[in-house]
């Protein structure tokens, strides 16, 4: 019913017309998009601005040791050198070329902000609250996003094929939405289809929903304190379903459990991007990018290797037929040079899965 991935043509073609079903975009690449477009040249801009610094500092300083100089000498009759003058103009260029890399600096911290702003905003529930956020409320947060990023090419001067990135990134916005709006009408169809009461079909898509929804997003999260913040705000949703005296606690069992499977499938749908695929792509480039242009780090243990580990076919190295004597064996000075690496991680415990419906305890 639904498909995730970049917008190449076949895929998009496989999903839309093939499959009839609806194409969801990929966040990764929108984002990537907006990234090729303003850190590359952003990046520059720091180093360059680096640069003048550097060199402004350079010109301060020397003309602070030329008037040390001038001083530690005896001099005839005549105007000295206006050491004041040359001091005060250094320092200025120095104040003005701190200011302007500090702008740079902000502009490049701005742009991975937004980016990541553009993943915080896009999801059906709100990650602060927990409501439902429908295309219009979605709309407005990208809308204020993409401004941002605009007036922020206009104040760093991106070059034109920058700003292609970005305005290629920004045509994804009405199917960021259309997808919003496929995963609310679909949503409303499957608990439509549970035959309900209104409170009951009102609970589930304001409550059941939501928190099962930020359960499965707490569980990706990569920081501790959003993880545990998403938890929270996801059992403080589900606290009210859970209680004795709510309607949805009156059904049987298996109702409820069918409920909640629909919910659980509900809030699975939203798929915002086809991060397999993409780990595989991105696996696959490193090793390719790691096979040509050898660092020299690379080579120096390529080297070592020829030289001290690879044998002929009488079992020599190329360090003992210069030597003249066998070295001592490779691995065994790598265990003696190489720290061992720490122990891995301890698994954190999982709690044992508890029915979402499930009533609390007295």
């Amino acid at each position: 019913m639904q498909g995730t991935s970049d917008e190449a043509t076949a895929l998009r073609r496989h999903i839309e017309r093939d499959h009839q079903a609806h194409h969801c975009p990929d966040l990764f690449h929108l984002q990537h998009e907006v990234a090729k477009g303003t850190g590359l040249s952003l990046a520059r801009a720091v180093r360059e601005a680096d640069a003048e610094v550097a060199t402004a500092e350079a010109q301060l300083q020397a003309e602070r040791e030329a008037e040390q100089a001038y001083r530690q000498q005896r001099h005839g009759p005549g105007r000295p050198p206006a050491f004041a003058q040359r001091i005060q103009g250094a320092l200025q260029r120095w104040a003005a070329a701190a200011v302007a890399r500090d702008q740079t600096q902000a502009r490049q911290e701005e742009a991975t902000t937004l980016i990541r702003a553009l993943g915080e905003a896009y999801h059906p529930f709100e990650l602060e609250r927990g409501e439902a956020q429908p295309p219009e409320r979605l709309g407005e947060r990208l809308n204020a996003i993409w401004q941002r990023l605009e007036a922020l090419a206009e104040a760093a001067d991106l070059p034109a094929r920058a700003r292609a990135h970005l305005a290629k990134a920004k045509r994804l916005n009405t199917a960021l939405l259309a997808t919003i709006a496929f995963f609310f009408a679909t949503v409303q169809q499957r608990v439509e289809a549970l035959n309900l009461t209104p409170d009951l079909e009102t609970a589930v898509l304001e409550q059941l929903i939501p928190a099962i929804y930020l359960e499965r997003v707490a569980t990706k999260c990569s920081r501790a304190e959003e993880r545990q913040r998403l938890a929270a705000l996801s059992a403080q949703r589900l606290a009210p379903l859970r209680a004795a005296d709510h309607p949805i606690q009156a059904l049987e069992a298996t109702q409820r459990a069918e409920i909640e499977q629909v919910a659980s499938d509900c809030a699975n749908l939203f798929q915002r991007s086809c991060s397999a695929v993409e780990g595989r792509n991105g696996q696959l480039s490193l090793f390719h990018h790691g096979c040509h242009r050898l660092s020299a780090r690379k080579l120096s243990a390529l080297t070592a290797v020829h030289n001290f580990y690879i044998r002929r076919a009488d079992q020599t190295t190329a360090a003992e037929r210069f030597f003249g004597r066998a070295p001592p064996p490779l691995f065994e000075q790598l265990l003696e040079r190489v720290p061992l690496p720490p122990r891995p991680r301890r698994r954190r415990a999982r709690a044992p899965k508890v029915s979402y419906l499930s009533p609390m305890a007295a």
